[in-house]
């Protein structure tokens, strides 16, 4: 039943733009104009959700005084929307438009841009857009990591990117990127392309690294745009070690060396075993300390005093004898 409405679906759709085309053209004469007139580099995108931003570059032979203006339809609604926001150049020209609400549906809408001068009749330019495919998607949302320090894996989580035309999981394909944290401008140490999946097995090549996560979806299916979206914030995961076991261990040993040796000095201090351990070397005796002045003069007239005693106690003996 659905195949056989499309196509009068389309021919009267296409018929209700012929019309707002030729109500829109009234009075603008856009079937005609100056070549070049028209606008160049049309584009549109969606973001966040529900926001559009078109842009557009003036015709490059159109007349200085132009100004353009955008409407377009989406094709599950009647009303035609001019914009509301314009974005304007420095001289004042309509260059692009910001819409809010915009709700994605799979049949394209339709773009409508005219433009007006006092110098010229300015052409139109319109074209159908397929809205999801020009949606940029955001990053999955609610991401969380959980290690097992024991089996050294890590289970990643996470749910599928907010969008306003389906929350379907199989929706989605997403791609996961994981650097080191010491090195983030480094080598991507582990990509993987998940599909049709909201988790994820990691195994952990190095136990003492810290790691940097983040992650990015794009469309697999549905109508859902197949270009990879925005990247996720980091999400920090896993353990650091800032030092090494072995240096850990010998500055462990060099303290507990110094906290010995520094405990050992007090305890002999206030024990007095440091005296009996380095006993205090005793200055030299003063040998000669005591002895007569060795003035030689001096020394002279003792000995010769001396002498002349000497004589007299052997003149007494020979005396006596």
């Amino acid at each position: 039943m659905k195949k056989k409405m499309t196509a009068p679906l389309t021919l009267i759709f296409m018929t209700q733009w012929t019309l707002l085309i030729t109500q829109l053209c009234v009075g603008w004469h856009c079937t005609d104009g100056m070549n070049g007139s028209a606008i160049e580099n049309f584009s549109c995108v969606i973001y966040n959700i529900s926001l559009m931003n078109c842009t557009w570059q003036p015709g490059r032979d159109a007349p200085g005084d132009t100004q353009y203006f955008l409407y377009w339809q989406n094709p599950i609604y009647d009303d035609v929307m001019e914009c509301e926001l314009y974005i304007k150049d420095e001289n004042g020209r309509n260059t692009g438009c910001m819409f809010q609400n915009v709700r994605i549906e799979p049949e394209k809408a339709y773009f409508l841009v005219n433009g007006s001068s006092k110098d010229a009749l300015i052409q139109f330019y319109d074209e159908y857009i397929q809205l999801y495919k020009i949606e940029k998607l955001m990053p999955p949302s609610n991401i969380t990591v959980n290690c097992d320090e024991i089996k050294n894996y890590c289970i990643i989580q996470w749910q599928q990117p907010q969008i306003s035309h389906s929350n379907k999981d199989n929706c989605f394909k997403y791609e996961i990127n994981i650097k080191y944290k010491d090195n983030p401008e480094g080598k991507t140490k582990y990509t993987s392309i998940q599909e049709w999946a909201n988790s994820h097995t990691f195994q952990r090549s190095n136990t003492r690294k810290k790691y940097l996560l983040k992650m990015r979806a794009a469309g697999s299916a549905c109508f859902v745009s197949p270009a990879w979206g925005e990247w996720s914030a980091p999400v920090e995961f896993g353990n650091e070690e800032i030092i090494s076991s072995s240096v850990w261990i010998l500055l462990v040993v060099a303290i507990a060396t110094s906290l010995v040796v520094i405990g050992a000095i007090l305890f002999c201090k206030r024990t007095g075993c440091w005296k009996a351990a380095f006993p205090q070397i005793p200055e030299p005796k003063q040998v000669f300390r005591g002895l007569p002045d060795t003035n030689p003069k001096l020394m002279e007239s003792k000995i010769q005093s001396i002498t002349s005693e000497n004589e007299e106690i052997i003149l007494i003996t020979d005396v006596v004898k």
